[in-house]
């Protein structure tokens, strides 16, 4: 199978193919085309343009493998991963510096993670629990359900129905994993690593099935406890790997698939920038909400709601109307060599309208970048050349970041993050 490898953002056009009748179908898939976009031109090449979605896209004809570009390579995106789900502890990152950067697309990488995090299960031991079962059965087990035997099998001693409690491995803890590894013993590039996830897939496979597992509910319904702690990080990676939208809607709703795996760096980036902003502001009294709604700040004449804006970020101190409140947008855009997009600045202007009470109100835009900067800043005037609203926009330094995560040098970037901030902010709060 032939390989295209090209960065975010990036264009590119491919020859030479022999597309079958579903690779020129994917150029109009809706769901698609918000992550890749493909387009088929008249003299037999594929064009190829890259958003902010990264990862794999298998077609029959060629292999598409998106690269990130602007916080590094694979392995930056995993530590973005690993600080933005907010754990204590960043247990990944010594693995994770002894991995390979070549040759490994991010599909890749956590299957390797997963697999190697669901052999520790199995050399643990798979856990066990108690299930409710209701079955029909020759002799009572648990309880008799009286009235399902009255309606289903009236007059009848042979067949009792029955619900108690079993002791099995068949529970959702074991099933997502084998789910996982299933699709990462047969989706991962690298043949040894296959085989790898294969051996695993069979352990898990002996004490619990995946059939009818709904992989979307059991995101949503996952819950941890003494007992399945230790699970908390294979189902991590199971669940980026199965695309299932409960890992911090990170993914693609697209579902379980071996063909296609799409991570999102404007989510992605966005939980990486919310949490780094928790950790700077703790103990300043600052609180960071995270895609809180303003419902009434657009309404009627007569105060009714219009429509809500969402700001991605709100900086608050404080309680009640007089709260100090600031709005941060955070981009995943090359801001660091343009100008902001006007639509990102009107958007701007109006957070900082909303949420400011000062004279002239101030919001901030967050975006990425490889390199240190100075922050920038624009003002909004009225024809008269008065102030009405400033906006500060600030580049954080992904690959710098990402190398200080759990050591003391990571400090100093929070602080410097708060200064580039408004240096008020650092200081109004302090005493």
């Amino acid at each position: 199978m032939r390989t295209v490898v090209l960065d975010e953002y990036q264009k590119t056009w491919v020859g030479d193919l022999s597309p079958s009748a579903t690779d020129r179908a994917a150029a109009y898939s809706e769901d698609l085309g918000q992550r890749l976009r493909l387009r088929w031109l008249a003299s037999g090449e594929l064009e190829v343009e890259a958003t902010s979605y990264i990862g794999v896209v298998a077609l029959d004809c060629v292999t598409i493998h998106i690269r990130p570009k602007l916080v590094g390579r694979e392995l930056a995106v995993l530590r973005m991963l690993d600080y933005a789900s907010g754990l204590p502890a960043l247990r990944h990152m010594d693995r994770l510096r002894n991995l390979p950067n070549q040759g490994h697309d991010l599909r890749d990488l956590i299957c390797l993670l997963l697999t190697v995090e669901c052999e520790a299960l199995v050399r643990h031991g798979l856990r066990r629990d108690y299930i409710r079962r209701q079955e029909t059965l020759p002799a009572i087990r648990g309880r008799l359900l009286a009235d399902q035997q009255v309606l289903r099998r009236f007059g009848r001693l042979d067949r009792l129905e029955c619900r108690f409690d079993e002791f099995d491995s068949d529970i959702l803890d074991n099933r997502l994993c084998a789910a996982a590894l299933r699709v990462a013993a047969h989706s991962a590039r690298d043949e040894a690593l296959r085989a790898r996830a294969r051996r695993v897939a069979t352990d898990f496979s002996e004490v619990c099935t995946t059939d009818g597992l709904d992989v979307r509910w059991v995101a949503q319904h996952l819950t941890y406890h003494r007992p399945n702690e230790h699970y908390r990080q294979a189902h991590r990676w199971a669940l980026l790997l199965l695309q299932a939208p409960g890992f911090t809607d990170l993914l693609s709703t697209g579902g379980p698939s071996s063909r296609t795996f799409m991570l999102d760096m404007n989510s992605l980036f966005e939980a990486f920038a919310t949490q780094l902003l928790r950790e700077a502001t703790h103990r300043t009294g600052i609180a960071v909400r995270a895609q809180e709604s303003l419902s009434r700040s657009i309404s009627r004449p007569d105060g009714r709601s219009y429509t809500s804006i969402t700001p991605d970020i709100q900086l608050v101190h404080g309680h009640g109307p007089g709260a100090w409140r600031r709005s941060v947008d955070v981009k995943y855009k090359l801001y660091a060599d343009r100008t902001i997009k006007p639509s990102d600045l009107y958007q701007s202007f109006a957070y900082g309208q909303v949420l400011s009470s000062e004279e002239t109100p101030t919001a901030y835009i967050l975006f990425a970048s490889d390199r240190d900067g100075e922050p920038d800043h624009v003002v909004l005037r009225r024809l008269d050349g008065v102030p009405v609203a400033k906006l500060i926009s600030v580049g954080v330094n992904v690959p710098r970041v990402l190398e200080t995560l759990g050591t003391p040098r990571l400090q100093p970037l929070l602080n410097r993050l708060l200064d580039d901030l408004g240096g008020h902010i650092q200081w109004a709060f302090s005493t």
